[in-house]
């Protein structure tokens, strides 16, 4: 079968977002931007529910009940939470629970038994996941809207294709699932007793392929989770081999948040705020150290070959060489101690990093590089990458 021609990339390529900082950053970004989102049609300033009040949008950019940098860190979470449910609800749809708490899609019957392969209860825990990030961007958003300030609305950019594959929804999406290129270096990192990457240290890959070229998580047409009656259960190595890359995804997406909102609460100013990052941040936590368990599971694969792309993965035995051993048998999932702060301090477990400096931009960047843009526009990336300045330029005040 002739190989699938795949889009470019990104529009923008990750290694030239920057981070700005100074001390008038946040009059300029807040003005672009409402200029920059009345042009492309996007309500930034709207939730659902209702307009805010232009006069009350001046007032916090004047210094209303919030400060600057507090309204700025929240947004940037807002956006980061949208994406979030957005990503989980196509999860949800093909191999989660779908009810009246999470509605939508129908679910795909073998995608969702590969995943099951990984643990029994994949398709509730997807399901609570998913919930959990709803309830965060909408309350995120609720409480910026009550203090008058701007919320965060990425409606606009809902233009990205859904799966084809039987038990999706077909309306637009934000994110990309179906070329993915996974990094699984928190594998390594939270099981390494003398390395933290705030301390500018780097880990291997757990699962080398995953991270080059561009992988499915989710089944993009049903050609993808068609049966194969010579394996057990009828689920073919390519289906197997996407249910994998969703398992190692999960835990790569829920980490990121894991480390972002200790990073992001060292820069906030009202007690109020701290206690919004702490608890909702709690729970990023819970659901990393979840998808950690879970993505020791995955049943090892050689070398499937992606029929559409021609891409290769190959999920190794992790309880072998060169892994192994105590510090990487598959069911550990809680952090073993590493330096903290500097070496001359006693090992620690800790989450990490949490250096604060550049935090919101390099969620931008792993994302970015993580392929789940893949398809989105210049617009998209130039108001993301605005949240992001903005919430890496807040400052703590007195």
């Amino acid at each position: 079968m002739a190989k699938e021609t795949l889009p470019s990339t990104d529009p923008l390529d990750p290694s030239k977002l920057s981070i700005q900082e100074g001390g008038d950053v946040y009059s300029r970004r807040a003005v672009k931007r409402r200029s920059f989102l009345k042009s492309i049609g996007v309500a930034g300033a709207a939730l659902s529910t209702g307009a805010v009040l232009a006069t009350r949008l001046q007032a916090e950019e004047q210094g209303g009940s919030l400060t600057k940098g507090d309204a700025a860190i929240l947004r940037f979470l807002a956006a980061a939470e949208i994406i979030e449910t957005d990503l989980w609800q196509q999860y949800n749809e093909l191999g989660g629970v779908q009810d009246k708490e999470v509605p939508g899609g129908s679910g795909s019957a073998l995608y969702t038994l590969a995943l099951t392969q990984l643990d029994s209860d994949m398709p509730q825990y997807i399901h609570d996941n998913t919930e959990d990030e709803l309830t965060h961007e909408v309350f995120i958003n609720a409480y910026l809207q009550s203090k008058g300030a701007d919320v965060a609305d990425l409606d606009g950019f809902r233009t990205l294709p859904s799966s084809r594959a039987t038990g999706a929804q077909q309306i637009g999406r934000l994110t990309n699932l179906m070329q993915l290129s996974v990094d699984t270096t928190w594998w390594t990192r939270y099981r390494s007793r003398t390395k933290n990457p705030d301390l500018g240290d780097t880990f291997p890959q757990a699962i080398p392929t995953l991270v080059k070229g561009q992988h499915p998580a989710i089944p993009r047409t049903d050609d993808d989770v068609a049966p194969d009656p010579t394996k057990p259960n009828n689920i073919s190595d390519l289906t197997q081999a996407i249910a994998n890359t969703a398992g190692f995804h999960f835990a790569f997406i829920e980490q990121g948040g894991t480390s972002l909102y200790p990073m992001l609460a060292q820069r906030v100013t009202d007690v109020e705020v701290l206690r919004i990052l702490l608890s909702i941040g709690g729970t990023e936590i819970a659901h990393f150290q979840t998808w950690h368990d879970k993505a020791g599971n995955a049943p090892p694969l050689m070398n499937v070959v992606d029929p559409k792309t021609g891409v290769t993965v190959t999920f190794p035995d992790l309880n072998s060489p060169p892994f192994g051993g105590e510090d990487f048998q598959t069911n550990l999932i809680m952090p073993e101690p590493t330096a903290f702060l500097n070496r001359q301090f006693p090992a620690c477990s800790i989450i990490r990093p949490t250096q604060t400096t550049g935090a919101a931009m390099g969620a931008v960047k792993a994302l970015t590089a993580d392929g789940l843009f893949i398809g989105q526009s210049k617009q998209f990336f130039a108001y993301l990458v605005d949240l992001a300045e903005d919430a890496d330029s807040a400052r703590r005040e007195s």
